[in-house]
């Protein structure tokens, strides 16, 4: 609707806002010719008294006298002169003076609120109308006339200034419109059609926005908006390319695990050998050919599809941390001591395979790291529960991780400390937390060993946005 139009309300409010002012104006305006009137019936008044002082014996006719009020629109005229007043023409009177002005010096305020009164108060009465006379005629010039007259030339004298504001509110609202659509709407739908334009084909880079506003304030989000543009196809073209690579990886990955298997079983066959330098160089081919499928497998997982949302119930976590206990002591050389601290009847709502994903490959990565150092250590898992969270932590008698490792924690291939490792277990590990709209903190590393603390969060809006 061309209300809801940017350029619709401006067109509304500039014919209000002139409106307005021409309102503040009509005041004064009125004010101002209300006191002209006045003193233009002193003027005459004061002519007509003069005629009479000028002629002989200062007697005049009574048709004379009457001619003269008539022209002057007035009652009746007292001049002082020499510090006398004198009633120089008078006629009856009818009624009483209802209003009284005082045009000696009078103040802006004093005449709005004359003029004001004069609108709303009754047509009927006599106004006496108190002034100073022109051309040092006198010191004083005092006379009566009708209301009537005078309100309804004032009321006259407004539906003209009414009128003319309306015309000029209404020509100059429709040169703010005009003024406004060429200048500002005009530029906002080129910004709104170029985004439209970009959304259909953000990889085309001949959709990027081209400032070319006059306006500071336009230029500046043209600018702001070609940067943006600018970044983003860039970051579309790198995620595309980056796609494609790890399509190309994952392939080369499959076929090099095949390949890697069939020389596995090979060299698994050259143990049986009895030549002495064979058997001494099988284990050690053998071992980097594990190495090698390890590796494949890990990217080839980390290539696939991110990972399902999380299935939430409610469930005990010390039947998950029994199972990754069992299923790490399996692996264990026996040097590593895991232990657990979870309180009796812990519940907690999460995705149990997720959780029990999590928790061994932390507990996998603290065995391993104790391991290498060929020392006996323990990895602890613990639990408790605050307010609003459930935090599970892992924690270790290991080395400590070192500082490359730290920096690079959570990121893909570069966070393994272990030779051969891709490091893609944290990273699977933070994206499955993430999922349950939790955190996965590094809480202490050093030569006493490492802490990870997994947390999730108890409120069900978080949880259930996290598994939409």
């Amino acid at each position: 609707m061309f209300v809801n139009s940017l350029s619709g309300r401006f067109l509304i409010l500039s014919v209000i806002f002139v409106m307005l002012a021409e309102v503040l104006i009509f005041v004064p305006s009125v004010a101002r010719f209300r006191q002209d009137y006045l003193q233009n019936r002193l003027e005459k008044a004061q002519i007509a008294s003069l005629s009479v002082l000028a002629s002989e014996e200062q007697i005049i006719s009574a048709e004379l006298a009457e001619e003269l009020l008539d022209n002057a629109g007035v009652y009746n005229v007292v001049l002082r002169r020499d510090a006398m007043s004198q009633l120089v023409l008078s006629s009856p009177v009818p009624g009483e003076v209802t209003t009284m002005v005082d045009l000696r010096e009078p103040s802006a305020l004093y005449l709005i609120e004359g003029a004001l009164m004069q609108l709303i108060g009754p047509s009927e009465g006599v106004i006496r109308v108190v002034g100073a006379p022109t051309r040092e005629a006198g010191s004083l010039i005092d006379v009566t006339m009708p209301q009537a007259p005078l309100k309804a030339s004032m009321i006259e004298y407004g539906k003209r200034i009414l009128i003319l504001s309306a015309v000029i509110s209404v020509i100059s609202a429709a040169l703010l419109f005009m003024a406004v659509r060429r200048f500002m709407v005009r530029p906002i739908k080129r910004v709104v059609a170029n985004m439209q334009a970009y959304s259909e084909a953000p990889e085309d880079a001949r959709q990027i926005m081209t400032p070319q506003a006059r306006i500071t304030e336009l230029r500046s989000a043209e600018d702001a908006l070609e940067q943006l543009q600018t970044q983003l196809t860039g970051s579309l073209r790198q995620k595309e390319r980056l796609a494609q690579l790890g399509g190309a990886v994952a392939k080369i990955s499959h076929d090099l695990r095949n390949i890697l298997t069939t020389a596995t079983l090979l060299a698994d066959r050259m143990e049986q050998s009895e030549d002495p330098a064979v058997k001494r160089s099988a284990p050690k081919l053998v071992n980097s050919l594990s190495r090698a499928v390890n590796l494949c497998e890990s990217t080839l997982a980390f290539g696939r599809a991110e990972e399902p949302p999380p299935s939430l119930n409610v469930l005990p976590l010390a039947r998950i941390v029994e199972d990754v206990v069992e299923s790490e002591k399996l692996a264990s050389s026996g040097k590593v001591d895991i232990t657990t601290d979870i309180p009796a009847g812990m519940m907690l709502r999460a995705d149990g395979e997720q959780v029990f994903r999590v928790l061994v490959n932390l507990v996998r990565n603290a065995r391993q790291a104790i391991e290498v150092t060929g020392e006996p250590g323990q990895v602890t898992i613990s639990a408790g529960e605050t307010e609003k969270y459930w935090n599970i932590c892992v924690a270790d008698t290991g080395p400590g991780l070192p500082p490359k490792a730290q920096q690079n924690l959570f990121t893909p291939f570069e966070g393994s400390v272990r030779k051969g490792g891709t490091g893609l277990g944290l990273v699977i590990a933070a994206e499955l937390v993430r999922g349950h709209g939790g955190q996965l903190d590094l809480v202490r590393t050093d030569g006493t060993g490492t802490e990870f603390v997994l947390r999730l969060p108890k409120e069900t809006v978080t949880l259930d946005r996290a598994a939409e």
